[in-house]
């Protein structure tokens, strides 16, 4: 029977990584084979085959739940409820509309929203919306966060933007919404977005400093309501249980091993629902169901076995739960508690376990934490051993307990004012060790190396004296020192970052790095921080040569802030270094110099006459083994009619298209006098300027252009010097993906 479990949570888990979904018909086959193979010694193969089709039959159900392309970019009016806890931000609050249906067309019937500018909503309400509906897209960059894998596993079918709406019912049964009300009513000396996602798993109040904080010391599973939450008050009320049975206080006629589990399983549901419920949570409370019930009737068959069950219940509910990072982290955090406890020669005492455990963890967690593209604290172990008791001893239960006794003047809110300043303490400590010891984003290695660190990891984790055992460090240093296969002398690596509605262009020789403009950045979104940076950190840039800002606008400068803090950069050069932040230190582009790095030729060039931001973009120009690329930030066509009387008027092969592909660019003279052969476009989906015009589309095709757009094809990467095709992400197949 065990074998038939691990086939079935294997074929569960094939899911994740199909690059395309089997036909209809192929999976509704497979049941009828697995039927014919059931009764014989194949009995593990039709497990397999019952959970692929189950898991391929969901992820189809998902995708056709998706909006229709004809509806995208289309405003339309739809009405739904409101579910979850909605984000009511300064500007814009965002939130989940369910059931949602409109009147002429079909629509997802759950579709996440923002609105700018808008009223306040609440969980519960009713309302009838005018929303400019998109399929589902995220920004697609190498070793990234899949934006569209999460959204699929949430089952949101479409997202959009508000342009108007009318309340048509008040809210009901909102109760959660209530409660983070009130919460947010009461006295918690500054720490009430952290009170809220402790107790309503509501993470919205909390800044980007909290979150950074809590991710350079490996806490965000403190404030995150997790598994850890969830099995902490279900042990706390076993334990208590159990110790009223062992001092006589508890009633002889109840035996007290099944109210124990009974009762502690009902307050992990408890405060499941508090929490909202959700994947994680769903997932925590069949564990701790399994994990109950194997006490109470299947001790002697071991600890593996509510595991392997536990994952079969989590993915049989939501075969779709493999596409989310929490899904892996958790399973392998249990699965490595259950390896270092069991099959041990004697037992640890008790601060032995508990420091043992914290620095096991990160050893087996680590090569996982690679995996995902997260990155990793290097303060965590230490930091937990401290943060955990803390936040599960000292801090949860006034806040749980003041919770359910707001009710009561004065009481609970003076239970939630002592857990505010309890959180308030514990973050002052992880904000000094952040400081210290920020998170380390490491670079992503092949497959082969991560699985020569995973073996390392496992190596590490078994007890002392099994042999090979000390040959799991140099495997895990695999990971951290991996080796570094260096470009060939006269060759760039160019890498065109999907930004949305900016630019940010990676160049790389041999031993020399540049960065050609730093993505944009809008209010609090900056995707310098968010995007640009990290992928520098996975493709392995350690530093900047140079980093070259073509002009001043947001949408090509509003990053460099962010990168110059997160990388070292030696020197950084822009059309307009004065309206760059002094920070910078931005000297100005010089036109006509050359230099060459290991044997990659570099040029650039500025309009002298510009007076205007987008005509004094810095232009460059690099040249490898004779093929040319053109880097034109967002000059227009009379800047482009003086670029033509300069040196770099000459063929070239790339073109990075100006100003985004503007109807002002690209103009007939430039494309005649370069003739490029592909052109490279960098714009968000679905813009409000209408990037790239289809004047300057008709003219790139006219010409037999390639077209490579980041909306489309995401981030874009070339091989300067050999002449050979670009490759993009969407190459990189994913069933939840749209083909390129």
């Amino acid at each position: 029977m065990r074998t038939g479990m691990i086939a079935l949570a294997l074929g569960l888990l094939a899911l994740r990584f199909l690059p395309v979904l089997p036909p209809v018909w192929f999976w509704l086959l497979l049941p009828v084979a697995a039927l014919m193979m059931l009764p014989f010694r194949t009995y593990p193969l039709a497990f397999f085959l019952f959970g692929f089709s189950w898991a391929c039959a969901n992820a189809q159900w998902a995708l056709d739940d998706r909006l229709p392309a004809n509806l995208d970019g289309e405003t339309r009016w739809v009405e739904g409820r409101v579910v979850g806890l909605p984000q009511n931000g300064e500007a814009v609050v965002r939130f989940q509309l369910a059931d949602a249906h409109s009147r002429r067309e079909t629509v997802p019937p759950l579709i996440r929203l923002a609105w700018y500018g808008g009223p306040p909503v609440n969980s519960g309400e009713q309302w009838r919306l005018a929303v400019k509906l998109k399929r589902p897209a995220g920004l697609l960059n190498p070793h990234a966060f899949d934006y569209d894998a999460w959204l699929l596993a949430q089952r949101i079918g479409a997202t959009g933007t508000v342009k108007d709406g009318v309340r048509l019912q008040e809210a009901r049964w909102a109760w959660r919404d209530g409660i983070r009300q009130r919460l947010q009513a009461v006295d918690a000396q500054g720490r009430t977005g952290a009170l809220t996602a402790l107790v309503l798993g509501d993470g919205a109040g909390l800044s980007r400093e909290d979150w950074q904080v809590l991710q350079d010391t490996g806490t965000v599973h403190l404030l995150v309501i997790s598994g850890q939450h969830i099995g902490l008050l279900a042990g706390l009320v076993y334990l208590l249980i159990a110790g009223l049975a062992r001092y006589g206080l508890w009633p002889g006629r109840l035996p007290w091993l099944p109210w124990a589990c009974g009762l502690a399983f009902a307050a992990a549901l408890g405060y499941g629902l508090l929490a909202g419920f959700d994947v994680p949570v769903r997932r925590a409370c069949v564990m701790i169901g399994l994990v109950l019930l194997w006490r109470l009737r299947f001790r002697h068959l071991g600890a593996w076995w509510p595991l392997l069950l536990a994952l079969n219940a989590v993915l049989l509910l939501d075969p779709l739960a493999s596409l989310q990072q929490g899904f892996w982290l958790s399973f392998a955090a249990v699965a490595v508690l259950i390896f270092i406890f069991g099959g041990r020669l004697g037992p640890w005492r008790w601060w032995q376990s508990w420091t043992r455990a914290q620095w096991l963890i990160a050893i087996g967690l680590g090569p996982i934490l690679l995996v995902l593209g997260l990155p990793i604290s290097l303060s965590g172990p230490l930091v937990n051993l401290l943060a955990v008791p803390w936040i599960s001893l000292v801090v949860l239960p006034p806040a749980l307990l003041g919770t359910l006794l707001l009710p009561i003047p004065f009481v609970g809110e003076g239970l939630l004012w002592v857990a505010g300043g309890l959180i308030d303490l514990l973050f002052r400590g992880l904000a000094l060790m952040a400081g210290r010891f920020p998170a380390w984003m490491p670079a992503a290695v092949p497959l082969w190396i991560g699985g020569l660190g995973a073996l390392g990891a496992l190596l590490l984790l078994m007890p002392r004296g099994v042999p090979l055992r000390p040959l799991g460090w140099p495997l895990l240093l695999l990971l951290v020192f991996p080796p570094r296969q260096l470009l060939p002398e006269g060759m760039a690596e160019i890498w065109q970052l999907d930004v949305g509605q900016g630019l940010a262009i990676l160049v790389r020789t041999r031993h020399h790095t540049l960065l050609y403009d730093a993505g944009p950045r809008f209010g609090d979104n900056d995707l310098g921080e968010r995007v640009v940076l990290p992928t520098l950190r996975k493709l392995g840039v350690s530093g900047l040569d140079l980093m070259l800002i073509s002009h001043a606008h947001a949408d090509h400068a509003g990053g460099a802030q962010a990168v110059a803090k997160g990388l070292p950069v030696r020197r950084v050069l822009s059309g307009e270094p004065l309206e760059l932040p002094t920070e910078l230190q931005a000297e100005a582009c010089e036109s006509g110099r050359q230099w060459t790095w290991d044997g990659v030729q570099f040029t650039l060039w500025q309009w002298a006459a510009a007076r205007e931001s987008n005509p004094k973009s810095c232009v460059l120009q690099i040249e490898a083994n004779g093929e040319r690329l053109l880097l034109t930030g967002d000059i227009d066509t009379a800047a482009e009619r003086a670029l033509l009387d300069s040196p770099l008027a000459v063929t070239t092969d790339w073109l990075q298209s100006p100003h985004h592909g503007s109807r002002s660019s690209s103009s007939p003279a430039l494309l005649a006098a370069l003739q490029p052969a592909a052109a490279l476009i960098s714009r968000g989906q679905g813009n409000a300027f209408g990037h790239p015009h289809p004047t300057v589309l008709a003219r790139y095709r006219q010409r037999g252009m390639a077209i490579h757009d980041s909306a489309e094809q995401g981030a874009i990467r070339l091989q300067l010097g050999q002449f050979k095709p670009a490759w993009t992400m969407r190459q990189e197949r994913r069933f939840w993906r749209p083909a390129p």
